[in-house]
């Protein structure tokens, strides 16, 4: 019976610590994953243009008529 409260009181004192080991971890690889693939995109869309310019210039030549 003791070593189950004493289990289950170190549970609750170190749960803050457990918190922060798994958290901080998957923040970082979530923020580097971001920046990583928004590089990528950019890359991506300066070398294979999607042609949005020139509907967008089609569309305000059409509005001004």
């Amino acid at each position: 019976m003791m070593k189950v409260l004493a289990v289950v009181a170190c549970v609750l004192f170190l749960q803050g610590c457990i918190h922060k080991i798994v958290t901080v971890p998957v923040k970082v690889a979530y923020k580097t994953t971001k920046g990583v693939v928004k590089g990528t995109a950019a890359v991506v869309g300066a070398v294979i243009p999607d042609g949005d310019d020139e509907e967008e210039d089609e569309k305000k030549k059409k509005d001004k008529d």
